[in-house]
């Protein structure tokens, strides 16, 4: 992907590893490219979630080896409730995404798919849709969905993912699949669908789709030029 000028790209992830299974080559590449990357996550673990001490120690752990390996230029967790995400008021989780816009004014939005099966990705999609209103966030050039293993296929309600945007990740998807293992509970053993074989294989089929090696595919949702 060749960009005129160094941007600001926001990856809103629903919960840890999301940011990596949809979009961990294009974030190197920004990087790679200058760019200034933020993450923001959505849900966390926390103890008043009902989750023991040392499985929240250790996720902490990998996040702060994943934030370290992307060289994110900032990382943001509201860490609400995981698998529970439904039953905030939109209109409370639409509200803290809004706070870390302002503080980001990102140009390049990358969010999840608007039918994924998980309902905490089809919340974060609206919460982060409605902080993208152009007359309100003039700033906001590019708003991209990306795919995301395991919750991306099957699609619900006839709405599929059909990609329309590729970034070509080769010599990024190495580095993608070893910080994909960090997460040392999220990825496993083929025919697992979060397997460094299934990250290779999507990789491969979206660079055929693209004329290239490898590629991560996204569905544009709004690009001004």
């Amino acid at each position: 992907m060749v960009e005129e000028s160094k941007k600001k790209i926001l990856v809103v992830s629903p919960h840890p590893d999301d940011e990596t299974l949809g979009a961990g080559g294009t974030i190197l590449k920004f990087k790679n490219q200058g760019h200034q990357v933020y993450w923001l996550n959505v849900t966390n673990m926390a103890t008043r979630y009902g989750y023991p001490k040392d499985l929240i120690r250790n996720r902490a752990a990998e996040i702060k080896r994943v934030v370290n390996a992307y060289r994110f230029d900032g990382f943001f967790d509201l860490a609400l409730n995981p698998s529970k995400l439904d039953g905030y008021p939109l209109s409370s989780v639409i509200e803290q995404v809004a706070g870390i816009f302002a503080k980001i004014k990102p140009q390049v939005v990358i969010l999840p798919f608007r039918n994924d099966l998980h309902s905490d990705h089809r919340v974060v999609f609206q919460a982060v849709l409605a902080c993208t209103k152009v007359f309100r966030h003039p700033y906001i050039k590019k708003i991209l969905m990306m795919e995301i293993l395991s919750e991306t296929y099957p699609s619900i309600g006839g709405d599929s993912f059909i990609p329309n945007y590729f970034v070509d990740i080769f010599g990024f998807l190495e580095k993608k699949i070893d910080i994909m293992n960090i997460y040392k509970t999220e990825i496993k053993a083929h025919p697992f669908p979060r397997s460094t074989e299934s990250l290779k294989a999507l990789a491969t089929l979206r660079g055929a789709e693209a004329g290239c090696k490898y590629a991560e595919g996204f569905m544009l949702l709004r690009s001004v030029g």
